[in-house]
């Protein structure tokens, strides 16, 4: 079976869609183990895969007993990839048309209290890791949107950083004193960075070496902060406390969309269903 119609289906995601690098990644795994899977069933061409091969297939990762997200993640993989087959009329009819997608339970994203938070902030942090835990909850960046920084992004005197979030979608962010002033403080160490290491970077977060930090060293710092406080967190949890924590404050769920990024609001709604929740069990806790 020709990879062609595969490599330029991704192509279009990335072009024209604007979809992040991880989530192309993850359809071209998708996308590769499906059309695998037919070519191992005799189908050699995109144009004779029937509804039957569908269905044939998942009925064999049903098997591996992967979660829901997975299973929708593929389902919506292939359904995208027959949309766009048909669109330019690569195959005449398509058997991913009615695919429908398992119902994935909705589940309360995790959220850190104030104290919590400045339990890891009183934590002896070197400069940028000061500077990470600020950007990422005072200001509610995903872990992409704070490695891709650049120095150019920020601007200290207008008090705001611009990033690129989902979709290839541009917003700027207002930056408070806090995350301000720790931005001054590491600023300085980047810089003897470089000139140690006689280097130049745009990148804002450098490693000691003065290469651009990675995801997965965020995702390893932030995890041991949450070991401090006997608690399992992620980059992202700072992200949700910093949206709860702003409607808990009278904050417009229309501001907070603008601040997160969100496409649609209705992503949004679901942290006041997290302050609905606090709200009650602080009532209960204090009627009983």
């Amino acid at each position: 079976m020709s990879l062609q119609d595969l490599s330029e289906y991704l192509t279009f995601l990335e072009i024209e869609r604007g979809l992040a690098q991880n989530t192309i990644d993850a359809y071209r795994r998708d996308l590769s183990n499906f059309l695998d899977y037919c070519l191992s069933n005799g189908v050699e061409s995109v144009k004779k895969i029937e509804r039957t091969h569908i269905n044939g297939y998942f009925l064999s990762i049903h098997e591996k007993k992967l979660s829901p997200t997975s299973v929708m993640r593929k389902t919506a993989s292939i359904r995208g990839f027959f949309k766009w087959l048909c669109a330019n009329e690569i195959c005449e009819k398509n058997p991913a048309l009615t695919l429908e997608s398992p119902k994935v339970p909705k589940r309360l994203p995790k959220v850190m209290t104030i104290e919590e938070i400045n339990k890891i902030l009183s934590e002896n942090l070197n400069k940028k890791e000061k500077l990470i835990v600020e950007l990422l909850y005072g200001c509610g960046l995903r872990v992409s949107e704070l490695v891709n920084l650049k120095v150019n992004d920020v601007d200290s005197s207008a008090k705001y950083l611009r990033c690129v979030g989902k979709g290839s979608k541009e917003r700027i962010v207002p930056i408070g004193s806090m995350a301000l002033k720790a931005l001054k403080n590491y600023e300085k160490e980047r810089s003897l960075i470089l000139q140690t290491k006689g280097k130049t970077s745009k990148s804002l977060f450098l490693t000691n070496d003065g290469k651009s930090i990675t995801r997965q060293e965020v995702y390893t710092f932030i995890h041991s902060l949450g070991a401090k406080i006997h608690k399992s967190i992620s980059p992202h949890t700072l992200r949700h406390s910093f949206a709860t924590h702003l409607l808990e404050n009278g904050a417009d769920l229309r501001v907070v969309q603008e601040l997160l990024g969100h496409s649609d609001v209705s992503t949004t709604q679901l942290y006041t269903h997290i302050s609905k929740k606090r709200l009650k069990e602080v009532y209960f806790a204090i009627n009983g």
